[in-house]
């Protein structure tokens, strides 16, 4: 789908907006603007529950990616078959937060490169951006990633909807709604920058436009959740066409 634009230009935050191009960004954190250690913490907290070794990436992103942290462990365990996986699943998602905190105090936490030019180029474009993830460890990571100014990248942010106690999690598309409420735009002015096919399709069934970020070879998965556009990089979106409100892969 390409989304068109109109004759109005960008809009800024704080006024209702009415349907038409394009003209704010909504992104998820793990695996679009940083590379945390987020499957790693995962995998190495199956110990006493289950092998390690067939928790792979396309099952961590399958069943685990963009959920929150009890639905995440329940749908680990159910992948990998362990018995009783319901309520071994609190106990796993408290064993996989230690680690990853402890992974996060060690530093093994940094941005995409391309993710940082592309926030940049959105904001110099005057649009209004929110993070949207249910992790609750988000928030403290993108505070740890600092500019050249010498701000966070969290404070590129309008709207922070990161790690908030949900009544759905992705697929269902609450998360982005209150963002895109909080930005004060209709959902259909939105695109939201997703790498798990849950979060692709919470994007679409809150009417926004999708964009998938294929950054482990698993554009197939975001495809098949009806991403309008996946890229591998995001220096792959035209930020030419996306100025105009229309979302579309640059040109070769």
């Amino acid at each position: 789908m390409e989304w068109l634009a109109g004759a109005d230009g960008p809009l800024v935050p704080g006024r209702a907006v009415s349907a038409g191009p394009l003209c704010a960004a909504i992104f998820d954190v793990d695996g679009v603007l940083l590379a945390s250690p987020h499957e790693r913490a995962w995998r190495d907290a199956l110990v006493g529950f289950a092998d390690p070794l067939p928790f792979t990436t396309a099952v961590y992103q399958a069943n685990v990616a963009g959920k929150p942290r009890f639905d995440g462990a329940r749908a680990a365990l159910e992948a990998l078959a362990v018995p009783d996986a319901a309520r071994k699943a609190a106990a796993y998602a408290s064993m996989k937060q230690s680690r990853l905190e402890e992974l996060i105090a060690d530093g093994q936490v940094s941005a995409f490169p391309d993710a940082l030019r592309f926030v940049t180029a959105i904001a110099a474009l005057g649009w209004p951006m929110a993070v949207a993830s249910s992790s609750k460890n988000a928030r403290a990571m993108l505070q740890l990633i600092r500019l050249a100014d010498g701000r966070s990248l969290l404070d590129l942010f309008a709207v922070d909807v990161c790690g908030r106690d949900l009544r759905h999690g992705k697929p269902d598309p609450e998360i982005f709604q209150i963002a895109a409420e909080e930005l004060h735009m209709e959902s259909n002015r939105c695109f939201v920058a997703e790498d798990a096919p849950a979060g692709v399709e919470a994007a679409r069934a809150g009417g926004m436009a999708p964009l998938g970020v294929a950054r482990l070879q698993d554009a197939s998965g975001l495809d098949a959740a009806k991403a309008d556009l996946v890229v591998a990089s995001l220096d792959d979106v035209d930020l030419a066409a996306l100025s105009d409100g229309r979302l579309r892969r640059h040109a070769a």
